[in-house]
């Protein structure tokens, strides 16, 4: 079982002294928007794993090989803030995390976030996303949505469990919270 902490303040206090901390959760939710908030209050570079790590244009994957070197050497630096669930990187980036926060919003809210998302920006790349990879909506991504708490969070958890049993991790479950957590940091930067 992960080092849950339940006490928002508290997590507040534990984020506001982490030197770095990892954003997972699932797509629709709000990580990358949590992620950028964060990174302007605390000030520190919001890294996102979409942008910087597994995209190249044309929605083109990235080689693993080389995903990884740079994976590697983004966690080697002192700072960071970093958005992306890629339980298959866990073994990089667990170990280097001083806190977790876990974006868990219900699925209709993560569907609607993406729905939001891509009548926002259909056919244009956001500025969270690689260049050259256009908003899109697809049934393979809504069906990763729909079963990514029963698929994917027993990964996460897994993960967290092998490589850093003791990071605290705050589970967020409503955007509420999130902006609780961001009123509790105070004013950016």
């Amino acid at each position: 079982m992960p080092n849950y902490v339940t006490d928002i303040t508290t997590a507040a206090d534990l984020v506001s002294r982490a030197d770095r901390i990892l954003v997972i959760g699932c797509s629709g939710g709000g990580k990358t928007t949590l992620s950028r908030r964060l990174g302007a209050r605390l000030g520190v570079r919001h890294i996102s794993m979409d942008r910087d790590f597994y995209w190249l244009p044309g929605w083109v994957k990235r080689p693993k090989a080389e995903e990884r070197e740079m994976i590697a050497a983004a966690v080697a630096e002192e700072r960071w803030l970093m958005d992306g669930t890629g339980a298959s990187t866990f073994d990089l980036r667990m170990p280097r995390t001083d806190m977790v926060l876990w974006v868990r919003l219900p699925r209709w809210r993560c569907l609607l976030g993406v729905t939001t998302r891509w009548l926002a920006w259909r056919g244009r790349a956001r500025p969270e996303m690689a260049p050259g990879c256009p908003e899109r909506l697809d049934g393979e991504f809504l069906t990763y949505i729909w079963n990514f708490e029963r698929r994917w969070a027993p990964l996460i958890i897994a993960g967290i469990e092998r490589h850093k049993p003791e990071v605290p991790v705050l589970q967020l479950k409503s955007h509420r919270e999130m902006r609780r957590l961001l009123d509790l940091l105070g004013a950016p930067a």
